[in-house]
């Protein structure tokens, strides 16, 4: 019976200590600058952040600019990840697209803020199977979308909540 119960107890301890942890490759996309280098291609890209964010987030936009992509919330106590999405000129002639995400629970956030920031770039750049979808108009004539969230610095690379 001893033995039992010190090996549930460590088979707990083993779930609990990976909880948080975020994998590597997920890590790399999240913290790559998401910088555009032409108007056309900003534009592009603005327009599927703006789509990403309604698709993805359970809060309202409250602000959608050319600059601004805002969400309300967080919610107090919520787990749901609240956005702000920037773009930002940079000096060469390029912007820089930020993404910030955070929530209000000491649970944490879900879903965990370095995925949907992964997951947002991932859809932005165009690399993901949902981004190919959502540039080209469905038969209703609006993109189709893909899930998760994340969060970063004004710099535009992602921050753990």
């Amino acid at each position: 019976m001893r033995k039992s119960l010190m090996a549930v107890l460590c088979a707990l301890a083993a779930g609990c200590s990976t909880q948080g942890q975020v994998n590597p490759d997920v890590m790399q996309i999240a913290t790559a600058p998401l910088t555009c280098t032409s108007k056309a291609q900003c534009d592009t890209w603005w327009q599927r952040a703006h789509s990403w964010v309604t698709t993805n987030s359970r809060y309202e936009v409250a602000a959608a600019t050319d600059s601004l992509i805002q969400t309300t919330g967080p919610e107090g106590g919520k787990r749901a990840l609240a956005f702000e999405i920037t773009k930002t000129p940079n000096n060469d002639g390029t912007s820089t697209i930020g993404f910030a995400a955070h929530c209000d629970s000491s649970l944490g956030c879900k879903p965990n803020p370095w995925e949907a920031g992964a997951d947002f770039k991932q859809f932005v750049r165009g690399s993901s199977p949902t981004a190919a979808k959502a540039s080209t108009p469905s038969t209703s004539g609006q993109a189709t979308g893909t899930s998760g969230q994340s969060t970063s610095s004004p710099t535009g690379e992602a921050i753990s909540q």
